[in-house]
């Protein structure tokens, strides 16, 4: 129990120490479109183009921070966007916290970067809660890697949420299994001047930040119009 409570001390400062202001908000923005563009574009190791194609909404975790020694642990601020009426616009981006928790014998601490994708209107309805779990509230996996749809299963394509993580440079499928989500809403209040709640943001009720732009364009150049199924 003693080695619980230390291990658990020793991963708090880490967490902690994410104190966001506004420019961190935008800034996080940015990563996200470049974090997408660099995974999009790495060949037969990105994400199957027809399931982006599909996807209602695609989430980015920029830096997703991993510590563990007993007790393990997930923490990141990343954002969202959903497609508008009519499927070929999207949305502004939403702030939103990941947060997950195991307990075992993890060694190390590192940061990656995780993609997650939500291929039906089901999963983006749970989006704008307050709070939901991955694989509870939500079916997910994790999702498949390659060009080619062929690596897709049928219990792929009927998860609510498809996710992938990239760290130290290597990109696959990763289980969120566990994992919450929850709004931000303080970093949405930082990027759009107002409060704003996370059903505003995703159904498209509110004006896109100029710093959006980067990542819109990424979105529309692999995933511009949904694809039927």
């Amino acid at each position: 129990m003693k080695r619980l409570l230390l291990s658990a001390l020793l991963v708090a400062p880490i967490f902690a120490a994410d104190d966001d202001g506004p420019r961190e908000a935008t800034k996080r923005i940015h990563e996200s479109a470049t974090v997408l563009s660099e995974i999009m574009n790495a060949g037969d190791k990105a994400i199957p183009d027809d399931l982006l194609g599909k996807a209602q909404c695609v989430g980015i975790v920029p830096n997703l921070k991993r510590a563990g020694f007993i007790v393990g642990a997930k923490y990141g601020k990343g954002v969202i966007t959903c497609r508008t009426s009519g499927g070929s616009g999207w949305s502004g981006p939403a702030t939103v916290r990941i947060e997950g928790g195991s307990i075992g014998f993890q060694i190390g601490a590192g940061e990656t970067d995780v993609v997650f994708i939500v291929m039906n209107h089901r999963g983006m309805e749970k989006l704008t809660e307050d709070k939901f779990t991955i694989g509870g509230d939500a079916s997910a996996m994790a999702g498949p890697v390659g060009r080619s749809a062929e690596a897709r299963t049928d219990a792929m394509m009927h998860a609510e949420i498809l996710s992938y993580s990239r760290a130290r440079g290597v990109f696959a499928g990763i289980s969120l299994e566990g994992a919450t989500l929850r709004p931000d809403k303080d970093d949405n209040a930082k990027v759009y001047g107002h409060a704003v709640s996370q059903k505003e943001i995703l159904e498209g009720h509110v004006t896109a930040p100029h710093s959006a732009m980067p990542l819109y364009t990424e979105l529309n150049r692999w995933a511009a119009t949904k694809k039927s199924e």
